[in-house]
């Protein structure tokens, strides 16, 4: 099996894809992987695929990952692709049964003419296929051209989006997001480290977001909620993870001095920390993981790995957020002054809610996903003949 990702960089989707590469090749499954781009300009980072978790992960597993080569974010990067690239492409593609493309994306190197005709499972991981530029017309081409076998949709809001996108029902199918129960856990121990690490004392409220800095993350939101609290809490700390979450992005700087209104935030109590490799222990030492997102999301990975850290969920009502927060935490409208009345909530209610969090567990199982993963791909296989897909090499 060939998995497709467009580049290796910061976000929940390429968690994801790939915990589910790793979680079908200890299940006996054969895993490749071919990447286009090796090294993506994005966020205000720079993002090499040598440096980046999943990578990292997927290779010390022993699956082997190449790539085309290509630099993502840079002037001269074009649409259209070389002989070369086709031909590595065609040798990636050779003895695989099934290839699952990483978003609809790689469709635009998957759709040229000329390469091996093999059936396609695509990742759906959004909910606003409209704002995929061509990628959608990508994925409507592919599907007509009957290379697209099934489509995951991590969410039903994914499912419902795509639908009404034009994708047809019949294939599209719901497998939700799960995570490593035994990597996400509560950990008093964790806890402890890592506020030790940040100067954050054993018993001050901790409000973490885990987000790349993008448009659709709503930022501004966060720090506007943020000075909120903070002011109102003298003892909060708020913690900002991913891509672009540091003091070297000047667009979040900027945000950062127009949400506290020209002042300077409280001192050593937000925190900008970056891509980390350590979520589980980010999370563990948090209260309450906030989700400020306007768009796009479908079953966001913070949540869910926040909750399963023990961090109380407050979300704004995006995607399958309020589903999957439902019993367990908090859904705000997009107000700062909502959203920080929920994290105080949050906090308050932190050991009320502990019971149901510990006992929604199996339903964030990444065994649970990985198997619903292999039944769909070996059902596509099993119903795939080759005459129906010709070789045009």
């Amino acid at each position: 099996m060939l998995s497709v990702y467009e580049g290796f960089f910061s976000g929940g989707a390429r968690i994801v894809h790939s915990d589910v590469v790793l979680g079908l090749r200890e299940g006996g499954q054969y895993q490749r992987v071919l990447s286009v781009y090796a090294e993506v300009h994005r966020e205000a980072t720079r993002q090499r695929m040598e440096d980046d978790a999943c990578y990292r992960a997927l290779t010390a597993a022993g699956v082997g990952v190449g790539s085309l080569g290509r630099t993502f974010g840079v002037r001269g990067d074009s649409a259209v692709f070389s002989g070369p690239e086709l031909a590595e492409t065609a040798r990636a593609m050779a003895d695989v049964d099934v290839i699952l493309s990483l978003k609809e994306q790689p469709l635009s190197l998957l759709n040229q003419a000329g390469l091996p005709r093999r059936p396609v499972v695509v990742a759906l991981h959004r909910s606003d296929p409209e704002n995929q530029g061509p990628a959608l017309d990508e994925l409507r081409t592919a599907i007509a051209d009957g290379t697209v076998a099934a489509c995951v949709c991590c969410a039903e809001s994914t499912r419902a989006a795509y639908q009404a996108a034009g994708v047809p029902a019949e294939l599209l199918h719901v497998i939700p997001n799960g995570v490593d129960l035994v990597r996400f856990r509560p950990d008093p121990a964790r806890r402890i480290a890592l506020r030790a690490e940040l100067g954050i004392p054993d018993a001050a409220p901790v409000v973490v977001l885990a987000a790349r800095y993008a448009a659709m993350k709503n930022v501004p939101l966060f720090l506007r909620a943020a000075r909120a609290w903070l002011r109102d809490r003298p003892d909060g700390h708020v913690l900002l993870c991913g891509a672009g979450m540091t003091d070297a992005n000047p667009e979040l700087g900027a945000d950062i001095a127009d949400a506290f209104g020209g002042e300077r935030p409280p001192a050593g109590r937000v925190h900008l920390l970056g891509v980390r490799r350590d979520m589980e222990v980010v999370y563990a030492a948090s209260d309450v993981v906030a989700l400020t997102s306007a768009w796009g999301e479908a079953a966001p990975l913070c949540l869910i790995e926040g909750m399963m850290c023990g961090a109380i969920p407050v979300t704004t009502d995006v995607g399958d957020s309020a589903a999957i927060v439902s019993g367990l935490g908090f859904v705000t409208p997009p107000d700062p002054q909502a959203v920080a009345r929920a994290w105080d909530e949050a906090v308050a209610g932190r050991g009320a809610l502990a019971p149901a969090l510990a006992a929604g567990r199996e339903r964030f199982s990444r065994t649970r996903m990985i198997a619903s993963y292999a039944e769909l791909i070996d059902r596509v296989h099993a119903g795939v003949t080759r005459p129906s897909l010709p070789e045009t090499l």
